[in-house]
């Protein structure tokens, strides 16, 4: 199993909306690198639910329920993949960016390193970690 932290912007699609329609496409992600990280995910995967812009914070976890498939786009030609995300969990407890920043075990994930990656993988350990700081409110 790998591990993963994908963000969204709360206001375009939030872990309410995902818990809401218990599964959606991931989709309109248009960087290489992340969309390379896309296409090595695989089914039971867990992700970090991340809502990026206005709240900068963890907010809950996702499984990958369908691996990588084309992304039908005739506005934007190319490679691009998407898959399918189901709901597990929401956080009792946003785990902030601040916080992950401020957090020793956290300092060298892709999300302090490269914040501008919209799919990274992450850790079992920082992954277990975040779970840890969201469910302890």
């Amino acid at each position: 199993m790998h591990y993963w932290l994908f963000k969204s912007e709360p206001d375009v699609y939030s872990i309410n909306d995902l818990k809401r329609d218990r599964k959606t496409a991931w989709n309109g992600v248009r960087n290489f690198q992340a969309r390379n990280f896309l296409k090595q995910c695989q089914k039971d995967d867990l992700v970090l639910f991340y809502h990026s812009n206005l709240d900068r914070a963890v907010v809950g976890v996702g499984r990958i329920v369908r691996e990588a498939y084309e992304e039908i786009d005739p506005s934007r030609p190319g490679d691009w993949v998407q898959l399918d995300v189901g709901y597990v969990s929401t956080f009792d407890s946003p785990v902030t960016l601040d916080t992950i920043k401020k957090t020793a075990a956290l300092k060298d994930l892709l999300l302090v390193k490269q914040s501008r990656l919209s799919c990274m993988p992450i850790g079992k350990k920082e992954f277990d970690l975040i779970v840890k700081m969201g469910k302890s409110a």
